[in-house]
């Protein structure tokens, strides 16, 4: 049995997830026993972090997937992310890294620069 903590919503249901059928109890909604379920058969983070930007107001910009990618691509990403480097201007939605890591998700910028 697996114990989680949903974050689908903010009551933080305790979840109790059987690593075989993968039932799952202590959900308040449906969309708990979703979530407890792709946790532990394919789980997947939506990354927020900084690119370096030159020729701005500021040295950093925020950035983030559009989508959740996969669990284990998260240190790819993040290494792909180091490498980056924005010329202001920069856009709200601006596209940083398309297709991070073969994921089919992109990095997009989250603030104008």
């Amino acid at each position: 049995m697996a114990k989680l903590i949903c974050i689908v919503c903010p009551k933080g249901c305790h979840l109790t997830v059987d690593e075989t059928t993968f039932e799952v109890v202590g959900n308040n909604c449906p969309r708990g026993a979703a979530y407890g379920k792709a946790e532990l058969t394919s789980p997947t983070r939506v990354i927020t972090s900084t690119v370096k930007v030159e020729k701005g107001d500021i040295c950093r910009c925020p950035v983030r997937t559009k989508g959740a990618i996969p669990k284990g691509k998260m240190f790819d990403v993040m290494s792909a992310l180091r490498k980056v480097t924005l010329v202001s201007p920069v856009k709200i939605g601006d596209v940083v890294i398309p297709n991070v890591c073969d994921t089919g998700i992109d990095v997009i910028a989250t603030r104008n620069v």
